[in-house]
């Protein structure tokens, strides 16, 4: 049971970043799709991964650069920087097709037909660089409570992000063309056990973080996920009646925001009552 289980992360792994699985490990993982349906549970696996390398780069970036304001930003970039290479863009991609789709009261069939469109417009690149903006904003905020925070935000965030759109998955049906969708081993709703195996991945993050890093924000990153969860599944419902790998993506990059988003904002409303 754990070697299937190490088989569908590897598979994860080798379909949602660049991280190459092959030779003899790709040999032994092997591959059905069914497999790569049931990879879908470790999702969240493979944000420890993306999270723990940006949160290298990141933290170590901060403990080398001279003590200055802009060294948290460049320390944000940097960290962003080595999410998106190891991905591929593979999220941000989403994130942008979704906001061409939905940014515009056009009917559901004309949403679809733009989400499988390559070319970005106009909604597109500018949900794509206001979320870059608002990322690296914010890490460089992050990274001002010193590499710990830092480090566990981008791992705790990574996870969260990719534990949300398992719920899309659950609750939602797939919509569009899936034969030929990016997210065609997606398109069958997850079951019990792969979200649950998807949540045991999410808590031991959120576990190690609150270890890590003791702080009450925690809970404000979790809850800023769940809410930027919950808007997302509420558009998609209303507006697609359904997802696509498309708009799982967003649900990924929108997550992240709310995470980050809730961390600084716990500390700022707890000031404000304490005064």
């Amino acid at each position: 049971m754990l070697a299937r289980a190490v088989r569908h992360w590897l598979l994860a792994l080798q379909f949602f970043t660049r991280i190459p699985v092959t030779g003899r490990i790709a040999a032994w993982v092997g591959y059905t799709p069914a497999m790569l349906r049931a990879s879908a549970a470790h999702f969240p696996g493979v944000g420890w991964v993306v999270g723990g390398c940006s949160a290298v780069v990141g933290a170590g970036a901060l403990a080398v650069l001279p003590a200055q304001t802009l060294s948290a930003v460049l320390a944000g970039v940097l960290a962003t920087v080595a999410s998106v290479w190891l991905t591929g863009a593979f999220h941000e991609d989403g994130l942008a097709d979704t906001a061409d789709a939905l940014g515009g009261l056009v009917p559901r069939e004309r949403a679809l037909e733009i989400m499988k469109d390559s070319r970005i417009g106009s909604y597109g690149t500018a949900a794509l660089v206001l979320a870059l903006l608002t990322k690296v904003a914010m890490l460089a905020l992050l990274a001002g409570q010193g590499g710990a925070m830092l480090a566990a935000a981008l791992l705790g965030g990574h996870v969260t992000s990719r534990w949300t759109p398992l719920w899309i998955i659950r609750t939602l049906s797939h919509v569009g063309d899936a034969p030929h969708a990016k997210s065609k081993p997606l398109a069958d709703a997850i079951s019990a056990g792969a979200l649950a195996v998807g949540t045991l991945w999410w808590l031991a993050a959120i576990a190690l973080c609150a270890v890590w890093v003791p702080s009450a924000s925690w809970l404000g990153g979790v809850l800023g996920a769940v809410l930027a969860l919950g808007w997302m599944r509420r558009l998609l419902a209303r507006r697609l009646q359904g997802f696509t790998g498309d708009t799982l993506g967003a649900t990924q990059q929108l997550s992240e925001l709310g995470f980050y988003l809730g961390l600084l904002m716990v500390p700022g409303l707890a000031a404000h009552a304490g005064g």
